[in-house]
């Protein structure tokens, strides 16, 4: 039995949710995925997948057993790239996870002149909003905004994670700008709705306060806040990377300039993470030494957002 493809084979069933699905993106029969995993059962000797007609699960030892064999693959597949990468220029296949509204605005618009310096890099960008497991998902990269708190992974900054209170030149003319956190209370603030806690704004400068802020309009959705500000509804808690050229083009206009703004805590900074058997890895550093450099310092979304 061939160990390594028997692992690939019972990672793309799991994977797949089926032999049929595995054998497809395997490019070889379904009965060959089948006999491959039987021979791994029997060399282990205990079961690994519950079948029936309709679908394929782990058993309770196939779930560890999974877990050890997606890292095994993966090792095996940083080896070869690291021996691969060794000589010549960044090459190979690179797959970076993305928060959704920073990569339309920040990463798209900088992946034809990455693909200009690096021709022999291809990208595999997948947006996501959510904490991807760089393991599971087989990710080499994925850009975080505020925090890293997993030890387990290796964090670069690239970039400051600033938020500013802003509201549209028009808000202010007719209810004035708060000049001081307190104020906010007398104001609509359109909040987040993801958690309590997203009402709550918090800011150090002079002192460190916190006000609980409501107002006509409460979402999910970072860009629908943006709008909402720039129509003149109210004053909004956003990062700078969102609001950075409509401060400038005079969209919106920053209030509490001098206070330091965030939902909580520290604001964090925006990261490039990766695992550390990545750190090796040209086709990474070449990725995020391309972002240090296109973002600048301080980034170029902040040039403005102090007027």
């Amino acid at each position: 039995m061939d160990t390594f493809a028997a692992l690939k084979a019972f990672v793309a069933v799991v994977e797949g949710g089926g032999f049929a699905p595995a054998g497809r993106q395997m490019g070889v029969a379904t009965s060959s995925v089948t006999r491959q995993i039987d021979a791994l059962e029997k060399s282990l000797g205990t079961q690994l997948l519950n079948r029936s007609t309709r679908s394929v699960t782990l058993t309770g030892l196939g779930e560890s057993y999974f877990e050890h064999a997606v890292r095994i693959l993966g090792d095996l597949e940083n080896a070869n790239l690291e021996v691969s990468e060794s000589a010549g220029p960044p090459r190979g296949l690179l797959r970076v996870s993305l928060p959704v509204t920073f990569a339309r605005l920040h990463i798209a618009p900088a992946i034809p002149a990455f693909a200009r310096l690096y021709p022999e890099i291809q990208l595999d960008l997948t947006l996501s909003d959510d904490v991807v497991d760089l393991v599971g998902e087989r990710l080499d990269l994925a850009i975080r905004l505020g925090s890293v708190e997993a030890s387990s992974v290796v964090a670069r900054r690239i970039a400051p994670h600033r938020r500013l209170v802003c509201a549209s030149p028009d808000y202010c003319d007719q209810w004035g700008a708060p000049r001081s956190p307190a104020e906010l209370s007398g104001h609509n603030c359109l909040t987040f709705s993801y958690t309590r806690g997203n009402s709550l704004w918090r800011f150090s400068g002079p002192s460190q306060e916190s006000v609980r802020v409501s107002g006509s309009l409460r979402t999910n959705n970072s860009e629908i806040l943006r709008e909402a500000a720039i129509g003149g509804m109210g004053l909004v808690l956003l990062p700078s990377w969102l609001v950075g050229a409509d401060i400038e083009a005079g969209r919106l206009r920053v209030v509490l300039s001098e206070w330091e703004a965030g939902l909580g805590g520290n604001s964090g900074s925006i990261y490039a993470v990766y695992l550390p058997n990545r750190r090796a890895s040209k086709t990474v550093r070449a990725f995020v030494d391309f972002l240090v450099e296109r973002f600048g310092a301080p980034p170029y979304w902040d040039a403005s957002s102090d007027a």
